[in-house]
């Protein structure tokens, strides 16, 4: 059947770029794991709606206690966890993001113990339970009325916090989408709970979205935003092996400077990994960064740091940042969020140290003063 196949080509292309997103050290930060943990999600509902349709639960009836868990409410609180961790420490340190995880805990217990009952037969709910499981029940439905709805209207006021306009964009479609899909589904839940409306043709819909979900985010999300920014390394872990070991990309002590300088490319990856270091995470709003501190997050010496920068761009550590800084900076002042920075307030939330640095290294970037930038721009 057509329609089972487009399902398990979805769901397998999602195991697949959760683990590409986990395991590939091009791919993996504290953001992209819950971007793959929504992938792994959508994989295990569309899972669990393909055994509905090839009828797996009557041969198979303990693959109940997989279904019956409501994995939807980890979709509103992985895309939530996603989003805030691309921001920066000070809005992130302010949010309890295990709340988030509250409600699915809720559920799975709640509908684990029931199975116990129904499914397992491992005990019997005694009659004085019956009532209680009942009134949980209805917190149960609570929450998925409350919750589902409320953390993905939160999550767009998060999204203010992105530095990076193109980010922005990306990530706000993609909320979008997905908060339309949660948003229908809840609707045909409830009318299929209180209409006693057959939902089986509409669940269907909205599983066929949730593939184009997947498919979409390893579009936009690979190639064309660019999370890792190489296409020919993203097509090698596609076809090849998913997990790189950094052992096999270590500088051996018998190689000559010369040959190190040869194999350095825009394709190494301690490159790429600094690259989305400053991409996603804005090392470089860290005023106090050097090159030890990059040395450290890439597990590697600050010399080859240097080395790795002064042959792929053709400049030193501090210019490489510098730019990064600069680039934040021309964001800022294209951007009515932040109108009321002063010039100088905009390089120090960048990076910056002083006004001297700022501008210095503005000109040089630019050409241009910030001023002159800024009235151009305007």
């Amino acid at each position: 059947m057509i329609y089972t196949t487009l399902l398990n080509i979805a769901i397998f292309q999602g195991i697949v770029l959760g683990l590409i997103f986990l395991k590939s050290s091009l791919f993996n930060s504290n953001s992209n794991k819950y971007l793959a943990y929504l992938l792994f999600t959508l994989s295990i509902i569309l899972l669990n709606h393909v055994f509905e349709i090839e009828k797996a639960f009557t041969p198979y009836p303990f693959l109940r206690f997989i279904d019956h868990i409501e994995w939807v409410f980890l979709i509103p609180a992985f895309l939530f966890l996603f989003i805030i961790n691309r921001t920066d420490d000070t809005v992130k340190s302010k949010q309890k993001n295990y709340l988030c995880l509250i409600p699915f805990t809720y559920s799975a217990v709640l509908n684990i113990t029931q199975d116990l009952d129904h499914v397992a037969g491992i005990y019997t709910i005694p009659e004085s339970g019956i009532d209680l499981i009942k009134i949980l029940g209805l917190i149960h439905l609570a929450l998925a009325v409350t919750f589902i709805p409320f953390l993905p209207i939160y999550s767009f006021f998060m999204i203010r916090h992105l530095k990076d306009s193109e980010e922005k964009k990306w990530i706000i479609t993609l909320l979008t989408i997905v908060s339309s899909l949660l948003f229908a589904w809840l609707i045909t839940a409830l009318a299929g709970l209180f209409l006693q409306y057959d939902i089986s043709s509409t669940m269907s819909v909205l599983a066929l979205s949730a593939t184009f979900i997947i498919h979409w985010t390893a579009y936009i999300g690979i190639y064309k935003y660019k999370l890792a920014k190489n296409k020919d390394a993203i097509s090698n872990f596609l076809n090849k092996d998913l997990v790189i070991s950094y052992a096999d990309l270590q500088i051996t002590e018998n190689n000559t400077r010369e040959e190190y300088r040869e194999s350095i490319t825009a394709d190494n990856l301690y490159f790429q990994k600094l690259e989305l270091l400053c991409k996603e995470q804005h090392i470089y709003t860290d005023s106090t960064l050097n090159r030890e501190k990059v040395a450290e997050k890439l597990g590697i010496s600050t010399g080859y740091v240097s080395q790795i920068i002064n042959t792929i761009t053709g400049d030193n550590f501090a210019n490489y940042i510098n730019q990064y800084r600069v680039e934040a900076v021309k964001r800022m002042i294209s951007d009515s969020e932040y109108e009321n920075y002063n010039l100088l307030a905009m390089g120090l939330e960048s990076g910056f140290t002083s006004k001297t640095t700022f501008y210095k290294a503005f000109k040089k970037v630019t050409g241009q003063t910030p001023n002159e930038y800024k009235n151009i721009s305007k």
